[in-house]
């Protein structure tokens, strides 16, 4: 799945064109790369992203095209 895409199923960043800025911006990290919006996401990934002077630490435990809200937060595990 593409990272962006990842990013707002997941409810980390709330909408793909958010989650797109962000990559742009240099602000997210995939395994401790610089990633792109097209990146591609499997399980077990770790994704950084700043936001600011806060960063959110990540591990990708499942990939699902469509989830509901409240099983979103099983999509990955904080570090």
């Amino acid at each position: 799945m593409r990272l962006d895409k990842y990013l707002k199923v997941s409810r980390l960043i709330k909408r793909r064109t958010v989650a797109n800025e962000a990559c742009d911006a240099g602000r997210v990290f995939v395994n401790g790369k610089q990633a792109k919006a097209s990146a591609e996401v499997k399980a077990g990934d770790t994704i950084t992203i700043s936001f600011g002077n806060r960063e959110v630490k990540v591990e990708v435990v499942s990939v699902q095209e469509t989830v509901r809200k409240e099983e979103a937060r099983e999509m990955f595990r904080y570090l």
